[in-house]
């Protein structure tokens, strides 16, 4: 057995949710904040068979779409002098994590 953390952004996590669900996956929805922007992030954990690990990563990463995003990047030239200057990063798409289980128990 295999536990998946799979961290989404906020825009992509009840469309990876549903799939989820769909395909027969439960999963637990933590929402947590990250990354570059600190912007809202879904974090799934899920407990799966090792013959589904793929199948999972799978859904959550044809789900979870990168994009990108303009931001406004304050530069300080000294005390007072400062400059917005537009800066275009890439956000979304997953980062996902699969760790071994040894034992698992449900009461």
């Amino acid at each position: 057995m295999k536990l998946i953390f799979a961290i989404v952004n906020d825009d992509d996590a009840a469309r990876v949710l549903s799939v989820l669900n769909q395909a027969g996956f439960s999963a637990t929805k933590l929402a947590t904040t990250g990354g570059y922007l600190k912007s809202g992030n879904t974090t799934f954990i899920s407990g799966v068979e090792d013959d589904q690990v793929d199948q999972a990563i799978s859904l959550i990463g044809s789900n979870a779409r990168k994009r990108t995003q303009i931001i406004h990047d304050t530069t300080s030239f000294g005390a007072f002098n400062t400059m917005a200057m537009p800066l275009e990063i890439t956000v979304g798409g997953a980062t996902v994590f699969v760790l071994n289980v040894e034992r698992f128990e449900k009461l």
